[in-house]
């Protein structure tokens, strides 16, 4: 085969991006593969609207059959995001024996299983390493490159827009409404921030990589997620004051057959790697049980890295279709879904709280702490703003999530505890 023809679905910052990459490197990608790669349709919503200058008119087209349907048509790649519609677009495509190049993590976390169980079916292949981290070829890592390996642990900064608010809320002081006005300013946040800073985005992506990394069909909703709204100053001064830097953290880790996914702000060692991770970088930090540590760091979005990655995609579906391998990416989970429970599920704390600052105050709330049996590593106290109260911090060692929810209710029962005011995971101190 001397040519394949690509059917581009979206023509926003990543599908112009596509288009570049593949005009400027087209003598590199076809010395690699051995031919050609041309641009024959690009869906669109809007006929009319003004495009770049290496967008062809021709291509243009706002009918999906024109892609799906088109006999000349070997692979779709699909940039134009959304889940629903979307879905039905490229299960279409795959009955018509198209391949899928997709940088859609909100789809593929939902319909991810499915779309591929389908591809397999029909002998063809569904890549989406775009979907996670833009630029940084994390998935294609974990399925290849640590093939070999038992995944344990992965921790990563996996939403560019949430890494860089905390950035200037922590080096620059600022507070949290005003970090999100500008990151909005900068185009940086959605006017409807919601799937950034309620961790959202992040949770979908940290499926996909648990997925891949433990060979097991984890779903969305058996992710834990705490997104940064309630994030204070008053927060990342006193983990500062305990040599911590707190980061919007994807957490997934197996031990003993069972999974835990989540989504939280969490404490780091300030000389953690990830801790030193900065605005809106993207980095993945991975234990393999052989490797030991390794971590993925670059670009985690914008409209070349990503493109990249899909080109990287794109290249991969040729090279397999030249082999006549195709539609054998897929491989059947290796092990049932199982989820720890709330007394498996092992990690270190921060509780912040007010109390009443007055004599044995502390003694009752150690007791109570004794008789879940957690022991701390750090303890702070200080005055508070109101008059007659003590702000405490604690760092825990490790307990168990059933361990910190039954010393919580309790606290939040004694009379002397005025309000629990927060409280993050800690973490990467292994």
């Amino acid at each position: 085969m001397d040519k394949i023809n690509v059917g581009l679905c979206g023509l926003g910052t990543v599908g112009t991006g596509v288009v570049k990459v593949l005009q400027d490197h087209q003598e590199h990608i076809k010395h690699k593969l051995g031919c050609e790669i041309e641009i024959r349709k690009v869906l669109v919503n809007n006929m009319d609207k003004q495009r770049d200058d290496i967008i062809d008119r021709d291509w243009l087209t706002n009918d999906p059959s024109e892609l799906v349907e088109a006999a000349n048509i070997d692979v779709i790649i699909e940039v134009m995001g959304g889940i629903e519609d979307t879905n039905k677009l490229l299960e279409t495509a795959l009955k018509n024996k198209k391949h899928i190049v997709t940088a859609n993590k909100d789809l593929m976390a939902v319909h991810g299983q499915k779309l591929l169980r389908l591809a397999k079916q029909n002998h063809c292949d569904i890549l989406y390493d775009a979907s996670v981290a833009g630029g940084i070829p994390i998935l294609r890592s974990l399925s290849d490159g640590l093939a070999s390996d038992h995944i344990q642990k992965i921790m990563g900064i996996v939403n560019g827009t949430t890494n860089y608010m905390m950035t200037k809320m922590t080096d620059e002081g600022l507070a949290y409404d005003s970090v999100l006005k500008e990151a909005q300013n900068l185009g940086f946040a959605e006017a409807d921030p919601s799937s950034d800073v309620d961790g959202l985005d992040a949770a979908r992506k940290m499926t996909l990589l648990a997925n891949l990394a433990f060979k097991m069909e984890l779903h969305l909703e058996d992710v834990n997620v705490t997104g940064i709204r309630n994030l204070t100053q008053e927060d990342i001064q006193f983990a500062e004051n305990l040599d911590y830097t707190i980061k919007l953290i994807g957490i997934a880790s197996m031990h003993n057959g069972k999974a835990e996914v989540s989504v939280e702000p969490t404490l780091l060692p300030k000389d953690h790697p990830l801790a030193l991770v900065k605005n809106e970088y993207n980095a993945v930090y991975v234990y393999g049980e052989a490797v030991g540590e390794t971590m993925f760091y670059g670009p985690g979005a914008g409209s070349l890295p990503t493109a990249t990655a899909v080109v990287s995609d794109l290249m991969e579906v040729v090279k397999n279709i030249r082999l006549g391998i195709s539609g054998n990416t897929y491989i059947d989970p290796q092990f049932d879904r199982q989820l720890k429970e709330d007394h498996e599920k092992y990690s270190r704390h921060f509780i912040r709280f007010e109390v009443d600052d007055q004599a044995g105050a502390f003694q009752e709330i150690t007791n109570i702490f004794s008789e879940h049996e957690v022991s701390f590593a750090k303890i702070l106290q200080l005055p508070s703003d109101q008059e007659k109260t003590a702000e405490i911090v604690m760092v825990t060692h490790k307990i168990s999530r059933e361990q910190l929810l039954k010393s919580m209710a309790k606290l939040e029962g004694l009379a002397i505890v005025k309000r629990l005011i927060s409280h993050y995971r800690v973490d990467g101190e292994e």
